[in-house]
């Protein structure tokens, strides 16, 4: 039996990148997955076609995971069409990187929105429907300068470090009522976001890398499908890296 079979999955930000490799990798293990972007554009109905060549259930949404109604209003759409749901990524995520003496309010404002409120109002509104089932995991897409910081992206970092403290605070609340919280905090990922650094940023990246590369969206996927599944039944509260040892 595959992994999440007969499980529901909801992906924010799951159109390309680090989101497509984990909903692809949960179709390949069997769930239904819904996902949201800002848009149904062609990349988003592309990775709509892949995953239903899986064999299972998908649909995209176009919502705006910043705003609170935008966001209640696609999940109880979603509950309508998949009939529950049992996984929860808060994936949607954005940079506006800059030094704090430079950075502009709407630069903090935006990626704190994106990026952060965007986990709250998604935890709000699939709540009620896993505390009904009585399990759910949720899983928040944080990263390594969570956990250390970075210079120039203060904002960023503050984004994911709030991730971290609302998938434990989110654990504490809800475990009695058989749902998990999580997170995972990726290094320095091969994306379209560092596709445009330079092969010298990223080999004096790769040197501070005990694996001595950059990961791949299918190695945060293959994280992801762990602690979507019950082979991760008791693991709650807790921040998963995944950066080839970048961050010990």
């Amino acid at each position: 039996m595959k992994l999440l079979e007969g499980k529901v999955a909801v992906i924010t930000g799951a159109a390309r990148g680090i989101g497509k490799a984990i909903a692809i990798k949960f179709a390949q293990e069997g769930a239904d997955i819904a996902f949201t972007d800002l848009a149904i554009d062609d990349n988003a109905k592309a990775t709509e076609v892949e995953i239903a060549a899986l064999g299972v259930k998908v649909k995209g949404y176009a919502s705006n995971a910043a705003n609170f109604e935008d966001t209640h209003k696609v999940v109880e759409d979603i509950v309508k069409d998949f009939g529950r749901i049992d996984i929860l990524v808060n994936n949607a995520g954005i940079t506006r990187d800059g030094l704090m003496m430079r950075m502009t309010e709407s630069q903090w404002d935006m990626v704190i929105n994106v990026n952060l409120k965007s986990a709250f109002n998604f935890i709000h509104a699939v709540t009620p429907f896993m505390m009904k089932q009585r399990s759910g995991s949720i899983i928040n897409m944080a990263s390594v300068v969570g956990v250390s910081g970075n210079a120039g992206q203060s904002n960023y970092s503050a984004s994911k470090a709030g991730m971290i403290g609302l998938a434990k605070s989110v654990a504490k609340e809800l475990g009695s009522r058989g749902i998990r919280a999580n997170a995972i905090a990726p290094g320095f990922i091969i994306t379209d976001m560092t596709a445009v650094l330079s092969d010298e940023v990223k080999a004096e990246w790769a040197k501070q890398i005990p694996l001595r590369r950059g990961g791949t969206p299918e190695d945060v996927a293959n994280v992801c499908t762990f602690l979507a599944s019950d082979l991760s039944s008791y693991v709650t509260g807790q921040v998963v890296h995944c950066c080839g040892g970048m961050n010990m």
